[in-house]
């Protein structure tokens, strides 16, 4: 099996004159401004930032990419896979609120040198002089690296074994991990999702807005269309939240079957704030799949999104739950995209005791939506504690074995011994269990709030204050359990 980043140049081969990615740049036009790369060009442009890589940097060094979303993201990205160092994809230094993870992911990988843009690079050198910050010995605006260096770039085809890439997650503490990604992980997991979604080669079509440091944005916007040399199209985060309707003109004008993805409140966001004047322009027949991920996914926010564009040729069956984790490279499970979505309503009281039984109107109900089944891979229900296999029905935490599991954190022993088993196996640290043969997830081992001996999930209490109050903006309450004198105590803090 060629490794997922050597396609790149496969398809400037076979398929050269083919739009390989595309990017929507709304900086200077509202209406947006579309620029694309085709398959040589993709592979022209990745040799020779892999050439100005190797002037001072060796095969198996960190690369940091500190740079905007955009087509030289992408070939930097690519173009550190050329050269077979390690790439750590990061952000600019002027994403609000992310100075500290970005020192200390930064930090952490040590990287030898740094990719930007002219755009971006007053910022970077600013970064790179502020106390404390590890010095790399190059910078290179990669959007200043000239095509002929393509010419001197000699292709040396990575190893299944070798680091692609350090995926910097946060888990449940505040200090970022960097999980260690071989291309092999990268190449399992993406076939396991091309197939999980049984998605056609030569007819389908990657939509995104999503931050390409995130590892669904990595995967979906860049990685993907490797896999088969299909496209994809995306613009950047920001151009997403100022106006949503955005991600849905990209998905409406794509030419093929579309593929897209966003955490559960950019669905509830487009529900709300896309008009409908917006609406009677959109087409989302074309939609195979709209996969919801990264955050609880709500059996409401789902009904309102389905809702307030079936108008626009929405399938029904089109709104798709996901479980993945950056530690198994990003996608776990998911249900057929010809399926509808599952939601089975719990007994609350037997879910907090750790069974999952349906409720039967005496007691209160919790909706969770099904994440369907392992896309080839195994998921066991375990013991947090023995790590012994569940009694069906039975609450555990989910553990995950497969290719496109990693094996450690970047130079953390300790944490990577905690989560990254010896028999193979990956604590998730997530909450499940397997109900009429579909995942649920039922919360995080972590973040379990204990009052007066029982068990209650934070995103259950969220849920009850979001529909307090129609005030109360959906994403903007957080609970949390706080040290008391007996006992826990639950604080809940709302912005609103």
């Amino acid at each position: 099996m060629i490794p997922l980043v050597d396609r790149a140049a496969h398809w400037a081969l076979t398929r050269p004159d083919a739009t390989a990615y595309g990017y929507v740049d709304h900086t200077l036009d509202q209406a947006g401004t579309r620029h694309t790369l085709t398959w040589r060009q993709v592979d022209t442009r990745a040799r020779a930032i892999a050439a100005r890589i190797r002037q001072q940097t060796g095969p198996g060094e960190r690369v940091a990419i500190l740079a905007p979303s955009g087509l030289d993201y992408v070939t930097a990205f690519l173009g550190a896979a050329y050269a077979r160092v390690i790439a750590v994809p990061l952000f600019t230094p002027d994403l609000p609120a992310h100075g500290e993870r970005l020192l200390r992911s930064f930090n952490d990988s040590a990287p030898a040198a740094v990719l930007t843009t002219g755009s971006a690079l007053a910022q970077v050198e600013d970064f790179l002089s502020g106390e404390g910050v590890a010095q790399p010995g190059d910078l290179v605006c990669v959007d200043e690296v000239s095509d002929l260096l393509a010419a001197q770039w000699q292709p040396e085809p990575a190893r299944p074994e070798d680091t692609a890439y350090l995926q910097y997650t946060s888990g449940s503490t505040s200090a970022p991990a960097g999980v260690v990604i071989t291309h092999a992980n990268l190449t399992a997991n993406a076939e396991q999702i091309w197939t999980a979604f049984e998605a056609v080669a030569g007819r389908t079509t990657l939509v995104s807005w999503l931050p390409l440091f995130h590892d669904m944005g990595l995967m979906l916007t860049v990685l993907a269309p490797l896999t088969h040399g299909d496209s994809s199209v995306f613009t950047d985060p920001v151009s997403f939240l100022l106006r949503p309707a955005r991600w849905l003109e990209l998905a409406a004008g794509a030419p093929h079957d579309v593929y897209t993805a966003g955490p559960n409140f950019a669905y509830d966001y487009c529900a709300k704030r896309v008009t409908e004047e917006e609406k009677a322009t959109l087409d989302l027949s074309r939609v195979r799949v709209f996969m919801n991920g990264a955050e609880p996914i709500r059996a409401a926010t789902v009904s309102r999104f389905t809702a307030a564009f079936a108008r626009c040729g929405l399938r029904p069956e089109a709104p798709t739950a996901v479980y993945g984790l950056a530690e198994a490279t990003v996608f776990v499970a998911t249900a057929p995209p010809r399926d509808p979505m599952v939601t089975t309503l719990f007994d609350a009281d037997a879910l907090l005791e750790g069974r999952a039984q349906k409720a039967d109107g005496a007691s209160p109900g919790v909706e969770l939506v099904a994440c369907g089944r392992p896309g080839g891979q195994q998921v066991l229900i375990a013991d947090p504690e023995t790590g012994e296999p569940c009694a069906p029905g039975r609450v555990g935490e989910i553990r995950i074995s497969g290719p496109n599991v990693a094996r450690t954190y970047w130079g953390s022993t300790d944490r990577s011994a905690e989560v990254f088993a010896a028999d193979g196996w990956l604590r998730s640290g997530d909450l499940g269990v397997f109900h009429d043969d579909q995942l649920y997830v039922t919360g995080r081992l972590k973040d379990l709030v204990i009052l007066d001996g029982r068990n209650h999930y934070p995103q259950d209490i969220e849920a009850t204050v979001h529909a307090a109050h129609p005030g109360i903006r959906p994403g903007r309450a957080v609970a949390f359990a706080a040290p008391g004198a007996d006992t826990e105590r639950l604080v809940v803090v709302v912005e609103y």
